[in-house]
């Protein structure tokens, strides 16, 4: 009975009788308001207003719940359109012991005697309280949850935000379970949700948006607390040599597998790479990895990353050991880069390019957005002085700028990198300057578009629905292809990213998802099986599928010209590397070619080919073990065994199971030096 009365407090507390209640909160990035969330609560029933306008693009619905006497939904309806525009509808609903649900990932119903605890596909923050909440009044704190799964949440630390009588005491938590990476939580004493935060993006109550800077301050502080002490317990380090043995070593040059050989690595270098035959019984102060007749392969690039701290350990976990940073919080990753440097938490090394963006309705929260032409061109001297290696312009920067920048970059010994500007083309970003082209649909988009169409909207996805009809032997694309050869431009393709897009599919796993989804939390299970952009006619889904087949056909036509492609995917999971370098090779590109995209010619490109891009004497023990003969089937590098970094090992399986995904391989045997 005094459970019964509790619980009923509380539910008062959330769901108050008589006048309906409102709740606001802003969505910031950047210091700059993209968007909101809107709750009023109306006894049983909330009714939620979902906005966000950010870079052109942002999820807006509303949605209705209605709760039971535990505050737990027993309706649950969504309505309204996804981040790129694709519709959304979603309904749940429990009753007489019985759920069902439909999204757009799923239909299904299970038995339940009390309503369960549903997690939304296309939610809104909202849900993040309600979920909390429903998390406090559970055993444990961990709840088994539906479609399934289970989450939890941990309570890290009480404070008060704002000022004076305006302060409010909260109580900030992570829950995990849902997604790929944890969320961070404030609740007020009434339980309400007070902010959602991390260290780019917060969502705070409306009338406390200045403590902006304080919330992502907060977000890093307890992001690195945990990324230390994972760092701590996955990393294995070795006073003495590391001996590998028995493995075959990939050459990015010539394309092919070595003989049987060792590989001996001290601190961070590799000292040896001796034939198997020639190898001696190893001294007592030595690691020895058994690689089983597996394949080495340097380590993975990928040229079109935006860091995180979480995103350090899934890079690893898959073999990637350099990023090319393409736009952050400049401060965060300022931090973020020496820390990983010096072991203390797990990450890739990275490089960095200065985001640069202009002013307009439409621009990301990212980097800087200088005002006038002679701040841009001292933004530039800012990011060299940072250590920047490139600078990275982005969807609303004035076409005019773009040479003076260029000019300044080069002189600063920076490459230039980015989006196409809005209103201007591939070809004049070529003789302006350009090093590299971002994303193959800002290539395509030159031959695709009318030039007072607009790139800054999501007609920068949606247009590409029109290269199913795009002939490649048409005068433009020759034309864009020469002065690609002829001034040297790379391009960064992130194929993966517009496979997902054009190729999503509500209640379908996209091919690039299948070997990797079902190890996943529930959450991103459901969030991979939608779809993203409009498909309202057979038609429209045949455009984007012949468009994205054409994609793969500008990919073959750029290698076979001799234009570098630089594997990037602009995502942080280390999954969509893989893929990307498995796009290439449904492209026709040999997988041998795809892994030396990714290791010796990126390596090359940025300048590090002295270090890294091989393995051998001299270089960083930057390297992945794998069992079979990625050249022959590159789904290979989707299992690594073990990763170095700097002569660091880690074990993906281990690193899977911290992150609450189902390991894809087994670590490799390891006889650990007599102590």
């Amino acid at each position: 009975m005094r459970t019964l009365i509790v619980s009923l407090v509380l539910a008062l507390a959330i769901a108050p009788a008589g006048a309906a209640t409102t709740e606001r909160l802003t969505l910031l990035q950047g210091g700059e308001n993209v968007g909101y969330v809107v709750g009023t609560t109306d006894g049983a029933t909330v009714s939620v207003d979902y906005h966000v306008d950010n870079n052109g693009r942002g999820p807006k619905h509303r949605e209705t719940l209605s709760l039971d006497r535990r505050g737990i939904p027993v309706e649950w309806t969504v309505s309204g359109t996804s981040l790129m525009g694709g519709p959304v509808e979603e309904r749940y609903h429990w009753a007489n012991g019985r759920a069902e649900w439909t999204s757009q990932a799923d239909r299904g119903e299970a038995a339940a005697p009390i309503a369960p605890l549903y997690i939304v596909n296309d939610d809104s923050p909202w849900a993040t309280g309600v979920y909390a909440r429903a998390l406090l009044k559970a055993p444990g704190q961990r709840l088994e949850v539906l479609p399934s799964g289970s989450i939890r949440l941990t309570k890290l630390r009480e404070s008060r935000i704002g000022s004076g009588k305006a302060a409010v005491a909260v109580t900030t938590y992570r829950l995990e379970g849902i997604s790929l990476e944890p969320t961070l939580l404030m609740l007020d004493a009434r339980q309400r949700l007070f902010a959602e935060f991390s260290a780019t993006s917060v969502l705070v109550r409306a009338g406390y948006e200045a403590e902006e800077k304080i919330l992502r301050q907060l977000a890093t502080e307890l992001a690195f607390e945990t990324a230390r002490a994972q760092q701590q317990r996955l990393a294995h380090r070795s006073t003495g040599p590391v001996r590998i043995r028995n493995v075959r070593v990939f050459d990015p040059a010539s394309g092919k597998l070595g003989e049987p050989s060792t590989v001996i690595v001290m601190r961070d270098r590799i000292v040896g790479v001796i034939p198997l035959r020639e190898d001696t019984q190893p001294a007592a102060d030595q690691v020895v990895v058994d690689g089983e007749g597996g394949t080495l392969v340097p380590g993975l690039h990928d040229m079109h990353s935006h860091s995180s701290l979480q995103s350090g350990l899934f890079y690893l976990a898959a073999g990637v050991t350099t990023t090319r940073d393409q736009g952050n919080s400049n401060e965060f990753l300022l931090d973020l880069m020496p820390r990983i440097d010096a072991g203390e938490i797990a990450g890739p090394r990275i490089v960095a390019s200065g985001f640069i963006e202009g002013r307009s309705p439409f621009s990301a929260r990212e980097g800087r957005i200088p005002e006038q032409l002679d701040e841009a061109v001292r933004t530039v001297d800012w990011y060299a002085d940072h250590g920047y290696r490139a600078i990275k312009i982005y969807n609303s920067m004035t076409p005019g700028w773009v040479p003076a920048l260029a000019a300044r970059a080069h002189q600063r010994g920076l490459k230039v990198a980015g989006h196409i500007p809005a209103f201007m083309s591939p070809d004049r970003a070529i003789r302006d300057g350009y090093d590299d082209i971002s994303h193959v649909n800002q290539l395509m988009l030159g031959w695709l578009l009318a030039a007072d169409e607009d790139t800054r909207t999501p007609l920068r996805i949606t247009a590409m629905a029109r290269g199913a009809k795009l002939d490649l032997a048409n005068p433009r694309v020759q034309v864009t292809v020469d002065l690609m050869k002829q001034h040297k431009v790379a391009l960064d393709p992130t194929a993966v990213i517009l496979e997902r897009l054009m190729m999503s599919r509500a209640g379908t796993v996209n091919d690039g998802d299948v070997d990797y989804l079902d190890h996943v939390p529930i959450g991103y299970q459901r969030y991979r099986k939608r779809t993203f952009v409009t498909i309202a006619t057979p038609e429209d889904d045949a455009a984007y599928r012949q468009g994205f087949a054409k994609v793969l056909e500008v990919l073959k036509l750029l290698h076979a010209n001799g234009i570098q492609l630089l594997p990037g995917t602009d995502d942080a999971t280390g999954f969509t590397v893989h893929r990307e370098l498995q796009l290439y090779t449904l492209a026709g590109i040999p997988a041998a070619e795809a892994l030396r995209l990714a290791t010796l010619a990126s390596a090359r490109y940025l300048g590090e080919e002295h270090d890294t891009g091989t393995i051998e004497a001299g270089k960083y023990a930057d390297l992945l073990l794998v069992a079979g003969d990625p050249t022959q089937d590159i789904a290979a590098i989707k299992r690594p065994r073990l990763v170095m970094k700097g002569g660091t090992i880690y074990y993906p399986s281990e690193i899977y199971e911290a992150l609450s995904i189902k390991p894809f391989a087994t670590s490799p045997r390891v006889q650990e030096p007599a102590r």
